[in-house]
């Protein structure tokens, strides 16, 4: 045949294709040196793990509210306003009152008083606010 014919077949055509395979799927893994999970001792059959799920509002509550709390307590002060701080106006009110309450009790029983009622205060009043779900779910929803 002459050019543009089809490829002939023969050990030549069969290296050719053995090379395009092994060259293209070489690398196709995740790992340094292209190392799937199977090279980091996975099974190929063993199922992905499950991604985390999603915290609750109460969850985000207690965690940001928690964080500022303890910088405004350590002597920081608050970076802008509440939305600045990623905080909802909800949540501001918990840290303000949480902050106040701290604050008293450290100057009367110290720091480490202050701690914990900063702690259990945080995530009383986040649980609390939080009950009926967060924004897209609540009574007005109703």
């Amino acid at each position: 045949m002459g050019r543009g014919g089809a490829l002939r077949r023969g050990p030549a055509a069969l290296t050719l294709v053995a090379t395009v395979v092994v060259v293209g799927c070489g690398n196709s893994g995740d790992g340094p040196g292209g190392s799937s999970g199977a090279a980091r001792g996975a099974s190929a059959s063993s199922p992905p793990s499950p991604s985390p799920r999603p915290l609750s509002g109460a969850e985000l509550c207690v965690s940001a509210v928690g964080y500022w709390a303890r910088e405004m307590l350590d002597g920081g002060e608050p970076y802008g306003d509440y939305q600045s701080m990623g905080l909802s106006n909800r949540q501001y009110d918990i840290l303000r009152e949480v902050v106040d309450a701290a604050r008293a009790s450290e100057r009367a029983q110290g720091a480490p008083a202050a701690d914990e009622l900063t702690d259990r205060q945080v995530r009383q009043a986040c649980a609390e606010r939080y009950r009926d779900g967060g924004l897209s779910v609540g009574p007005w929803q109703r």
